[in-house]
């Protein structure tokens, strides 16, 4: 990733083309519990949160409603991405933005569309973000751990950077 890009646009370049994301809540106990969750957004603008449908259904609204501290974590292992997202999640009813993200795809869990009085936005507000974008091959990669372990000296594969969206601060890691 070049750096001229802004954070959130890097971000999407990472995260667009991965179509499951999980998103880990918690329980009212405490336990952390894990759903695989479609990401709904066509972008991501600066500012502009994560989007996945959930089904009324499931306790996926009633837990977020009760805790909306989430990780939604997103991987591709052929390209080697992988990318962590901290924040807040919200159940919206906002009818105009499930309308404006409802799909041909969503049709299949919510037959009745946008208007469906099962489906839920969850809106997740992200406060904190982490990516590694490994660009070497596999081959590449093991030379360098190797290397690294006859050396001392850490690998150093791909980009990896954060972002607290509190500070707007990005930070690149070496």
């Amino acid at each position: 990733m070049k750096h001229d890009k802004t954070f959130q646009q890097s971000l999407w370049e990472l995260i667009k083309d991965i179509k499951l994301a999980m998103l880990t809540h918690r329980h009212a106990d405490g336990s952390l519990h894990a759903h695989p969750l479609t990401t709904q957004n066509r972008s991501l603008e600066p500012g502009e949160p994560l989007y996945f449908f959930v089904s009324k259904k499931t306790e996926v609204g009633q837990r977020l409603r009760g805790d909306g501290n989430v990780c939604v974590t997103y991987g591709d292992l052929r390209e080697d991405r992988w990318v962590s997202v901290s924040g807040r999640a919200t159940i919206s009813e906002d009818l105009a933005t499930k309308k404006r993200l409802f799909n041909a795809l969503a049709k299949a869990w919510f037959p009745e569309g946008a208007e469906d009085p099962d489906l839920e936005l969850v809106a997740v507000s992200i406060q904190h973000a982490e990516y590694w974008d490994i660009k070497e091959s596999k081959t590449t990669q093991l030379l360098k751990i190797a290397s690294a372990a006859v050396s001392g000296d850490k690998p150093e594969m791909g980009e990896h950077r954060e972002m607290h969206v509190t500070s707007n601060e990005s930070v690149t890691h070496d």
